[in-house]
């Protein structure tokens, strides 16, 4: 094992960590972190670990907030680990990567301190009143959202997604949008659904844990690339209205 006792290391030593020590670190704001999932991470490139003579991992600082950075770009944002890999890519040459997601501010290998103190409130369940509050949706609209199906409470509670949700459809209501109008949305979610589900199944199929990420993987992918033709379909539209 290898030791991260502080007062067993020389002074000015950075931290080295196994990977039990990190899955420790991380799993308190990352519940679903597993060792397999870190080991995949690696495969992707997405960290390089260093290694002893023997080949056992050893992480440092700057790997533990790297790997932050991923978990928290995948849970948070839903992105694929291809474009995530693209912004470490950046972040490696010393670069702000474009089109980071709103409200995330890196430093080389590092996760800010407004984005670690984020990650930390990111694992906290809505009660119902702080859904609104959070979102400003009016008791009317909330009650309306559940009953046409666009929240629903689990165990008394909200997630992040539900979050998501209740902030678009406040803003909707704006321009005369309510949720009767916004039902499609919701079907056509669960056939885009189907067509990931389909599509990643003889994957998802394999009873291990590797095709199992590697199947989550290829849906966020899928899920992208679906959600790029819809916006391009709709914006296509648009243009038409500003044609002579």
């Amino acid at each position: 094992m290898v030791d991260v006792n502080p007062a067993s290391r020389r002074p000015g030593a950075a931290a080295v960590l196994n990977i039990g020590e990190v899955l420790a670190l991380l799993c308190t704001d990352f519940p679903s972190v597993t060792a397999s999932k870190i080991r995949f991470y690696e495969e992707k490139g997405l960290i390089a670990p260093q290694r002893t003579p023997a080949g056992y991992r050893q992480f440092r600082d700057s790997d533990v907030e790297r790997l932050r950075f991923v978990l928290a770009l995948q849970r948070d944002h839903y992105l694929p680990l291809k474009v995530i890999g693209e912004y470490l890519e950046s972040i490696d040459r010393g670069h702000t990567p474009a089109n980071l997601p709103a409200g995330v501010s890196i430093a080389p290998r590092m996760v800010s301190g407004e984005l670690a103190r984020e990650l930390k409130s990111r694992t906290r369940r809505l009660t119902p009143a702080e859904l609104r509050s959070e979102s400003g949706a009016s008791a009317e609209l909330y009650e309306t959202m559940l009953s046409y199906g666009l929240l629903e409470l689990h165990e008394g509670s909200f997630d992040d997604h539900a979050l998501k949700v209740a902030q678009a459809c406040t803003a909707l209501a704006v321009h005369g949008l309510e949720p009767r109008h916004l039902r499609p949305f919701q079907a056509a979610a669960d056939r885009e659904f189907g067509l990931v589900e389909r599509a990643v199944g003889p994957l998802a199929s394999k009873r291990d844990g590797t095709s199992a990420m590697r199947a989550a993987e290829a849906a966020r992918e899928i899920a992208e690339l679906c959600l790029g033709l819809h916006s391009a379909l709709v914006h296509a539209r648009i243009e038409q209205m500003e044609a002579p």
